[in-house]
């Protein structure tokens, strides 16, 4: 296919050496629980680095979607490719943050442990670990803001640390397209801004962003693409000309009010 020549795909014209260059394009994904699909016939196509707000009401398939993106969930059908290659051969470029919820935080490690853990490929199965590793992760504390409590177990930190920690594991990877499934859950407010500006810092070091995201008051200052989904995709784009109160109303109907919805996309504005 010559750089000329245009990829169709449900009647929206995109060029395809956008798709090629995408850190994340989906196309067609379907993943179903049972008789009940969790997303239908998803495409996505996210920009090259933006900070991408996955927004919907729950039950919507955003956590779905965000792991079907990444083969942790197999899905019925569809495709997904990172940086115009399949996922398998790209893993490397890619970092995941997991929901909170879904860790055992009783697991016996030490903080430095788990962020050791982001440079597996790095180490492979035999290397040894050396001082410098140690320092990457030791850096990669001090940029969320916690390496004094390095030698602690992971366990004994509270909800809002263990997620800088896991945010720490993830910047020690050194990918280049970063996914985080509900990175402000439960979180205190030194917290959300602690992590927000080292997402920022990542957007201005030319990475990628995908958060799935559920406050939306928060959209318009911390984000500036944002994919709306229920079960289907309502909408993908720009914050600026996305998020709307049209597009809110269809993803999430009355679970919104009217007056909420009016006040987001004034914000939007």
């Amino acid at each position: 296919m010559t750089q000329l020549e245009l990829a169709t795909d449900r009647g929206h014209v995109v060029a395809a050496e956008t798709l090629a260059a995408s850190p994340l394009a989906i196309r067609g994904l379907t993943v179903s629980y049972g008789e009940k699909p969790a997303v239908f016939s998803i495409d996505a196509t996210v920009q090259d680095g933006s900070m991408t707000a996955i927004i919907g009401p729950n039950g919507a398939g955003k956590s779905t979607l965000l792991k079907a993106a990444l083969g942790v969930i197999k899905p019925l059908s569809g495709t997904v490719s990172v940086y115009g290659a399949p996922l398998e051969g790209q893993r490397a470029r890619i970092a995941y943050v997991p929901q909170r919820a879904s860790i055992d935080w009783d697991f016996p490690a030490r903080v430095i442990d788990v962020v050791l853990m982001g440079l597996y490929r790095e180490l492979g199965l035999l290397r040894r670990l050396t001082g410098g590793h140690r320092q990457k992760a030791m850096d990669c504390l001090e940029r969320v803001g916690m390496a004094d409590f390095a030698e602690r177990q992971i366990g004994q930190l509270s909800g809002g640390q263990q997620q800088r920690v896991f945010l720490a594991r993830a910047l020690a990877q050194d990918a280049d397209l970063y996914l985080l499934d509900e990175p402000f859950a439960g979180v205190d407010a030194a917290t959300e801004k602690a992590i927000i500006d080292v997402l920022k810092t990542l957007k201005s070091q030319g990475k990628t962003v995908i958060a799935v995201h559920h406050d939306l008051a928060t959209i318009t200052e911390y984000f500036d693409h944002v994919f709306l989904i229920n079960v289907r995709k309502v909408a993908e784009g720009p914050v600026a000309t996305t998020f709307t109160a049209e597009n809110l109303q269809k993803a999430y109907g009355g679970r919104l009010a009217t007056a909420q919805i009016e006040e987001l996309e004034l914000g939007a504005g």
